[in-house]
């Protein structure tokens, strides 16, 4: 007899791959989506195909509730028949998971037939075993959120989730059996504490059964756009009803035993906070009555303000992300949501903070990173990544070392749906890749035959460390990993890359040709007159203290003029990071230097070209001078200066450990 997560093939038995069923909402086509769905959506997303990478078995489901009185209202204004309404609203939330990449293995609509025949079994049996009865509603109801309430429940007179007013109902109606199952669902939530999160929301939910729970209405006879109830057609189905049960549709609860053995319970249903209450405690309910297994987990996320004031098509901030994708491409959009919302929390989406992460993180970091690299690749060594025979710099075993801590911390992070977290764990490690580069110098290493062997292991490890970026960045920026994949040559599948894969170093296939090397995420250039912070000149310092007189004999290397600490004051300096550095044609001094201010870029013409090879400037910390006149230098616009020192033959930048953007005082 075989066990559970055992099959059989050529009389052999093998374990199965563990299974994980992940789902959202099904979100209701009263209006086009907004960022918030797409939020929801793209950290769902993210947490399959890390569960993917990771081995399992996932089916991941995602959907539209379309039935209910909200919808055929709203297609009766319109002019249309509810299913046209729905029709072309769906079309357009598939589009944008399909834009969004989001990698779901069904979508279900409520409209399907074989979601009606789902709807209509899980009625017929739970009124068989005698929770569902026929009387008469007589109550509040709001039609936006399509719930109904008590007047205890009511905050001001209106729907306490909405805040709109709500309506009284009195029709005959079939209602489930609720309190029959309030004690139970009660002790399930309080010893399973991991069954609602975050904890905030399972306190809210046991608050709220405390309170006592009321039989629901679950039919209604004053519209009929929704699934009849099988016994008595002239009720259509409580949407939510109808609604919750979308979870066992696709996982063959009436039609393929094995796939629902398989995949049943859902190990997360992931939601928003204001319909948590519906999943954790109706749904659960239902599922009991159906004597079926809970859910390993309800999640209930927060809600994503927009300039610090929550979205709301009155206040005309809703933002749409289909123009966010069109103009800033989708894995910027999906990497600023999982990067900037702490999932749980409650998040801020800015325009301005957008920009800041894609030009800081995407551009500057991961950017400037494969840019580098393979620059150096082609430029030392022909295009070939070199297998090195042994590890020769002391930089060297840090590296590999941080990268090993970064997939095995990046995986209990992910595990623990940890997705800000974890995102911040790949991007420190992106942060050494780039300080390994300062610190081993290749340009230097280039120029001593004596010192081929330590080039090639630092370009080697430097490919390497890209090959398992390229998969720890997979779930939050599907696009972006595969090109970087295959801008180090691969030609395999990268789909078929593994968390095993990644936890191994030195897998990079060396000796091997790297790809033609194209830009990950362009910098975004704020127009004149956009939205920015304001930047305050630089602060007058007080008068320096008096020193005293320099020994006669020792030569100062400065203008003896003086000048006032009013003229002082006028020079506004600026830390800035160095985006890109190359030489001026024709020119043996000269520099042409791309700097990051925090809000803005420049460039700058230097003449520290005998000083510094173009790339070892990139991703310096320096000073600069941001209010000097801009002067043109060999056709070239200069618009500030860097700060450097001198002794004799010898000259340096003045580098500062400090945050872009900082000012001189």
């Amino acid at each position: 007899m075989m066990r559970k997560g055992e099959y059989a093939e050529g009389g052999l038995f093998f374990m199965e791959k563990k299974s994980f069923y992940i789902t959202t909402p099904i979100y209701y086509p009263s209006a086009r989506l907004h960022i918030g769905h797409a939020y929801c959506t793209t950290v769902a997303d993210a947490i399959a195909r890390f569960k993917r990478l990771a081995g399992y078995d996932v089916f991941f489901l995602t959907g539209s509730d379309e039935h209910g009185q909200k919808i055929q209202r709203t297609a009766e204004k319109e002019g249309v028949a509810p299913i046209e309404y729905v029709d072309r609203i769906v079309a357009g939330f598939q589009k944008l998971w399909k834009r969004l990449d989001i990698s779901n293995d069904d979508f279900i609509r409520t409209t399907e037939k074989r979601h009606l025949r789902v709807v209509q079994e899980v009625f017929r049996r739970i009124y068989e075993k005698g929770d569902i009865y026929k009387g008469e509603y007589r109550g509040l109801y709001c039609t936006p959120c399509e719930a109904y309430w008590t007047e205890r429940q009511l905050v001001d007179g209106k729907c306490p989730d909405c805040g709109r007013e709500v309506e009284e109902v009195a029709e005959e109606a079939y209602f489930f059996k609720l309190s029959n199952y309030a004690d139970r669902v009660l002790e399930y939530i309080e010893t399973h504490p991991d069954f609602i999160q975050p904890v905030s929301r399972r306190n809210e939910m046991i608050n709220f059964i405390r309170q006592g729970l009321e039989d629901l209405c679950i039919s209604r006879t004053s519209f009929d756009w929704g699934i009849p109830v099988p016994m008595d057609e002239k009720h259509v189905i409580y949407v939510w009803f109808d609604a919750l049960t979308n979870y066992l549709t696709p996982v063959g609860f009436l039609d393929d035993p094995e796939k629902f053995r398989r995949y049943w319970p859902a190990d997360l249903h992931l939601v928003g906070k204001e319909i948590v209450r519906f999943h954790s405690i109706i749904w659960p309910c239902i599922l009991m009555a159906l004597d079926l297994p809970l859910p390993k987990q309800i999640y209930g996320h927060g809600w994503l303000i927009v300039d610090g004031d929550k979205m709301s098509k009155s206040k005309g901030n809703v933002v749409d992300p289909n123009q966010l994708i069109d103009e800033f491409g989708a894995d910027a959009i999906r990497y600023f949501l999982l990067r900037e919302i702490n999932l749980g929390q409650d998040g801020n989406f800015s325009r301005e903070a957008l920009i800041g992460r894609i030009n800081a993180d995407l551009a500057n970091d991961l950017g400037n990173l494969l840019h580098r690299t393979l620059n150096m690749v082609q430029k030392f060594q022909g295009g070939v990544v070199e297998r090195p025979a042994v590890s020769q710099l002391p930089a060297d075993e840090a590296l590999i070392a941080d990268a090993r801590e970064t997939v095995r911390l990046y995986a209990e992070q992910m595990e623990a749906m940890e997705l800000t977290t974890a995102i911040k764990t790949v991007w420190s490690f992106i942060g050494h890749a780039n300080k390994y580069i300062d610190e081993t110098a290749p340009w230097a290493l280039a120029k001593d035959p004596a010192k081929k062997g330590s080039l090639a292991a630092v370009l080697y490890n430097l490919a390497e460390s890209l090959r398992i970026i390229s998969g720890l960045i997979s779930p939050f920026l599907p696009q972006t990993a595969p090109k970087i994949w295959r801008q180090l040559g691969f030609t395999t599948d990268f789909s078929a890359l593994t968390l095993a894969d990644l936890s191994d170093w030195g897998r990079f296939p060396a000796p091997q040709r790297i790809g033609e090397a194209e830009p990950l995420f362009p910098r975004i250039e704020i127009e004149s007159g956009e939205k920015t912070a304001s930047v305050s000149a630089a602060p007058k310092t007080p008068p320096p203290k008096k020193k005293s007189p320099a020994p006669k004999e020792e030569k100062i290397a400065m203008e003896t003029s003086e000048i006032t600490i009013d003229e002082f004051s006028k020079i506004h300096l600026r830390v800035v990071k160095i985006l890109a550095a190359e030489k001026v044609p024709e020119t043996d001094k000269l520099l042409k230097l791309r700097v990051d201010l925090g809000r803005e870029q420049r460039d700058i013409v230097s003449g520290i070209s005998q000083h510094y090879e173009p790339e070892q400037l990139i991703g310096k910390t320096v000073v600069m001078v941001v209010n000097l006149k801009p002067v043109k230098i060999r056709g070239i616009l200069s618009q500030g200066m860097v700060l450097a020192a001198s002794k004799d033959d010898q000259l340096k930048l003045l580098g500062v450990d400090m945050p872009v953007g900082s000012q001189g005082r």
